[in-house]
């Protein structure tokens, strides 16, 4: 593992301070009137996902996280876990809720996602930026009700709920966007 100076220090960066791997989610550099630069970033934890704000003084080094990232296939949910499977070399990796978050809402079965592991062992998932799922529960619309901007729950196939126009019906199929999780288009299956 190397080590990057704070002058390389830029967003997305990850790297590992006490054993721990985190994400430089956001940096700013300020150039006091005396004495050396100063660097102010925003470090998410990626083990227990929280945010710290850490300072560095110009010529610091921190030690480079390893983290490797690779392309894996949902294959299923059992109890609290979520299993994946390394389309590479069919490894499986089991990872928890709580690993997984609120993305629970848009996995599907042999979907690809991007698996992050820290020392082999998975720490965070991601999925595409946006999904197709269909709608399998939505309150019919009032009758008359076409007010532009009203919306309401709908469950989709994967169990999650989100809020979608009030004209989408059961049976309808959603573009979804993962990383907000806010409807985005109504459309047709997917192939």
């Amino acid at each position: 593992m190397g080590t990057i100076n704070t002058s390389d220090f830029r967003k997305g960066m990850k790297v590992q301070i006490d054993g721990t791997p985190f994400l430089c989610v956001e940096m700013n550099f300020r150039k006091p009137g005396k004495g050396a630069a100063l660097y102010e970033c925003k470090m998410k934890n990626l083990l227990r996902n929280t945010v710290v704000d850490r300072t560095y003084r110009a010529g610091q080094t921190l030690e480079e996280a390893d983290i490797m990232e690779f392309t894996a296939q949902f294959l299923y949910k059992q109890l609290e876990s979520f299993v994946f499977m390394n389309n590479q070399d069919y490894e499986q990796y089991e990872m928890t809720a709580e690993q997984v978050g609120d993305q629970w809402k848009f996995l599907k079965e042999n979907m690809d996602c991007q698996i992050m592991t820290f020392d082999n062992n998975p720490i965070g998932v991601a999925l595409p930026n946006h999904v197709v799922l269909q709608v399998t529960f939505a309150e019919p619309a009032p009758k008359g009700n076409t007010a532009t901007g009203v919306s309401k729950p709908v469950t989709l196939e994967t169990g999650g709920e989100i809020l979608a126009p009030a004209f989408i019906n059961e049976g309808d199929w959603l573009r979804v966007d993962t990383r907000t999780g806010e409807y985005v288009e109504r459309t047709t299956a997917p192939a």
